[in-house]
């Protein structure tokens, strides 16, 4: 089963340890999958040998994006991301950050997307205190949840 909650994601966390895996973690709300975010997590993917996603919970997702996100429930969300073969583990987080998670399973690589500042990135500090390397990866140009919905607002308010 690849969704985990944490206590589980920590003992897998220290299994790799031992077996000198490296644990790449990214994390993100991945509402309305697309090919940006398949792109974003087999690059991510490449960077070591377990690739762990933190998944914005429904309630943290609203509480970033507002009321009307997420458009899909988080259950569906993980099961979709699960289903990924880049994909090994999904934890669904309550937070509005990732920071406890980060905490907890300390990655050997961090990754988000190159929107972000390096030094704005939650759990910076936590991974390269430890040894750990930050890597933004460039976004997929013209892929976004944002421009989905907006091309299903104008296709379907035009049709009314």
């Amino acid at each position: 089963m690849k969704r985990v909650d944490l206590d589980r994601l920590a003992t897998i966390r220290n299994g790799a340890k031992k077996d000198g895996k490296r644990v790449v973690f990214t994390n993100g709300c991945f509402d309305i999958l697309h090919r940006g975010h398949v792109e974003y997590l087999e690059k991510a993917k490449k960077l070591g040998d377990i690739l762990i996603v933190g998944l914005n919970s429904d309630q943290s997702v609203k509480k970033i994006k507002g009321d009307e996100r997420p458009i899909v429930g988080q259950d569906d969300r993980a099961f979709v991301l699960s289903a990924l073969s880049c994909v090994d583990y999904v934890c669904i987080f309550e937070e509005e950050t990732p920071e406890e998670l980060i905490r907890k399973i300390v990655p050997d690589v961090l990754v988000k997307g190159a929107d972000w500042e390096k030094e704005d990135i939650v759990g910076k500090d936590i991974v390269e205190r430890n040894g750990g390397q930050v890597i933004t990866i460039p976004e997929v140009e013209g892929k976004s949840t944002r421009k989905i919905i907006q091309t299903i607002i104008e296709r379907y308010s035009k049709n009314r």
